[in-house]
């Protein structure tokens, strides 16, 4: 993994991707604990992350493996797997039920900037209890595609229209997810890119609802970044019933159902790529 990279709103949630390795901070709200406890009465736990902090990955990991010791025994969603590689998922675990160093290397994106040295534990455990493990992403080509040429170029008619897709975006949805994806890259990208990049991102978030709704009754969690867990946001808009919870470095407890802060990660200023906004 680079020691600094920017990832675009188009490639995964609104968060800047350096290097790794810092301790927890103690929180006031314990979300994690708080929601290791009420994860299986839920049917869908939304549990976000920094991508880059390693600490966040840790207490979550610790936090799902604890929960499926104790019988709980949830489908995985993941961001990190991008919905078409779904049949290269389910033949990797077929022809090495154990291995998840292989599954990743059959499944993950073409073009990865995911460290998967944090999301190997999470894969092993899954295939260690046979749990599902759902491929939730929208790929980098098709978020790319609905930003320059809207839902239908990607999403299917009846998939638009049960999410409401073909009707204008609620305007605090709007403009919230504008200002995170402006925010995000550093109010550097030009105003016309962004109600496009708005419209990625939702069918990003919507993709994942869609990707959860199978395992109701079940169970499942997700794995994504902060921005796609939520509520205002990200995929609680969408789906009913989620518990959210983030794993943020900087306190934003509104956002979330449950909320837990870490320290920062090291990592070099991420702005400092970009150049002066003419």
């Amino acid at each position: 993994m680079p020691a600094l990279r920017l990832i675009p709103v188009l490639a995964t949630s609104l968060v800047f991707v350096g290097l790794a390795g810092c301790a927890t901070v103690p929180s006031a709200e314990p979300g994690l604990a708080q929601a290791e406890a009420a994860m299986q009465g839920a049917n869908w736990v939304l549990l976000g992350e920094v991508h880059d902090n390693a600490a966040v990955h840790e207490a979550r990991y610790e936090a799902l493996r604890r929960a499926v010791e104790r019988g709980w025994r949830p489908a995985i969603a993941m961001e990190q797997f991008d919905r078409e590689r779904q049949a290269d998922l389910d033949a990797a675990r077929k022809q090495r039920p154990h291995d998840a160093g292989y599954l990743i290397a059959q499944a993950s994106p073409a073009k990865s900037s995911w460290n998967w040295d944090y999301y190997r534990p999470v894969v092993a455990l899954a295939l260690q209890y046979d749990l599902p493990i759902v491929a939730a992403n929208l790929s980098r080509t098709d978020a790319s595609k609905v930003a320059r040429l809207g839902y239908a170029a990607v999403l299917p008619e009846p998939l638009i229209s049960r999410y409401r897709l073909d009707q204008p975006l609620d305007a605090a949805l709007q403009a919230g997810q504008r200002d995170a994806i402006d925010r995000g890259h550093c109010g550097q990208l030009p105003a016309a890119v962004l109600d496009g990049m708005v419209k990625a991102q939702v069918a990003r978030d919507v993709v994942m609802a869609e990707a959860l709704r199978p395992y109701r009754e079940r169970g499942a969690v997700l794995l994504a970044g902060n921005g796609h867990v939520r509520r205002d946001l990200g995929v609680p808009r969408w789906l009913a019933g989620t518990l959210s919870v983030g794993l943020v470095e900087q306190a934003d407890a509104q956002a979330y159902d449950r909320s837990q802060q870490f320290a920062a990660a090291q990592r070099d200023d991420p702005c400092a790529a970009f150049g002066k906004r003419s």
